[in-house]
């Protein structure tokens, strides 16, 4: 045992390892986890006869020999589905979507609705994200107990994930929705920006190209990114950190939907690009929402003829540009994930965008910069908010011992 090392945190160390594997690769064999961890085949014996005697980790058809169909079938270790549970809430403009979540990953139960967020009181708003945790708790009808409650949302949170600070889609500000949470279930429960959820999705989805750094940005109504670095989710001391979309672009500029002038999002959040191929004036008040099918045909419309409707993508573009390119001269060009409706006019947008990042001092790399495209952005806010959540149970109550027998 090396020095300074107890025996319990070595134990918890050892335990968080296997727990973290399986739930990594899925149904890994015992000998897939000694070679992934480095523990001794012994230790990992030892460890997964005690998760599965808690209820944690059952045995199943290992999936290296589901994949090569060939020797002696191993047997792999699984994540119980019993074991747990976790309620995630995702809230932006208009919608609220919840859904249950066994400790497999697998979505037990879903509620969607809309609701009209900018016209709602504090107390209607906040009873609204009660009663649907509340429908999906009376879904849980299985032994498996609820050990995180989690909720997303459209703005700013605090550094400790308690409080949604500020956003757009409500005039309230400074909402405890985290302890509200808490009183009302008994549950601990966490608060989280929507785009870092976004960012810890892509890294489970898809860990080749979303690895220790790397950058998502959401083109919806709204700007936001997430943002990776050295492997650790950025977030401020005092906020979730990366507010992109409220960068200055143009001072003075355009009228954001935040109430100051030439934000980012001012020139390429949906209701810019739509007052910009209307051919409205920049002080114009931000339409409140522009439905997903009326900006693809935007889209289709500036594909099929230039003019005002195409250049106004293509500002879009040099506005994220531009805020990337000075990004990347703090920071290394890494990959980019383009996420919301907006990635399904990506194409628009990516020439303008590569031409404002090459004239910043970020650009000298400008291509090495790569991009993707992903338009579902609501699936990869879920998974994210459930993942953090269950990675959470993994670490803080399963892999102590804290856990109870299922």
């Amino acid at each position: 045992m090396p020095a300074g090392i107890r025996h319990d945190d070595l134990r918890r160390r050892n335990r968080a390892m296997v727990i973290a594997e399986v739930r990594r690769s899925g149904q890994p064999s015992r000998t897939s986890i000694a070679n992934a961890t480095g523990l001794s085949h012994s230790t990992i014996s030892a460890i997964s006869s005690d998760l599965m005697g808690e209820g944690i980790l059952v045995e199943t058809a290992s999936a290296e020999t589901a994949k090569s169909r060939r020797g002696r079938p191993q047997v792999g270790l699984g994540l119980n589905p019993k074991a747990a549970a976790t309620v995630t809430i995702v809230l932006s403009l208009n919608h609220l979507v919840g859904a249950l979540i066994d400790y497999s990953g697998v979505m037990v139960a879903e509620e969607s609705c809309k609701l009209p967020t900018l016209e709602l009181s504090q107390e209607e708003l906040i009873e609204a994200c009660i009663a649907m945790v509340e429908r999906l708790v009376k879904k849980n009808n299985t032994q498996r107990k609820i050990l995180r409650l989690m909720i997303a949302v459209q703005g700013i949170t605090d550094s400790h994930s308690r409080k949604m600070l500020w956003s757009p889609i409500t005039s309230h500000t400074d909402l405890e929705l985290a302890d509200l949470l808490e009183k009302r279930f008994g549950i601990p429960s966490t608060v989280e920006n929507d785009c870092n959820m976004i960012t810890v999705a892509l890294r489970w989805r898809d860990p080749d190209r979303y690895k220790n750094d790397f950058i998502a940005i959401l083109l919806s109504h709204g700007i936001g990114m997430g943002l990776m670095l050295k492997g650790e989710l950025f977030t401020g001391t005092h906020s979730s950190g990366a507010e992109f979309g409220h960068m200055n672009h143009l001072p003075h500029g355009a009228l954001c939907r935040c109430g100051r002038r030439g934000c980012v999002e001012a020139y390429a959040g949906n209701y810019a690009i739509w007052r910009n191929a209307h051919g409205l004036a920049e002080d114009v008040a931000p339409l409140v929402d522009i439905d997903d099918a009326d900006m693809l045909e935007l889209a289709e419309s500036a594909r099929n003829h230039p003019g005002r409707v195409r250049d106004a993508f293509h500002t879009a573009g040099e506005a994220i540009g531009y805020g990337l390119g000075s990004m990347f001269a703090l920071i290394d060009p890494a990959p980019v994930a383009v996420v919301g409706i907006g990635a399904a006019a990506f194409d628009l947008i990516e020439p303008s965008l590569r031409d404002a990042i090459a004239n910043t001092a970020g650009g000298q790399h400008n291509k090495a910069i790569s991009f993707a495209a992903i338009p579902d952005e609501f699936s990869l806010i879920r998974e994210g908010s459930a993942m953090h959540a269950l990675t959470h149970i993994d670490s803080a109550i399963f892999a102590p011992g804290n856990g109870t027998k299922t």
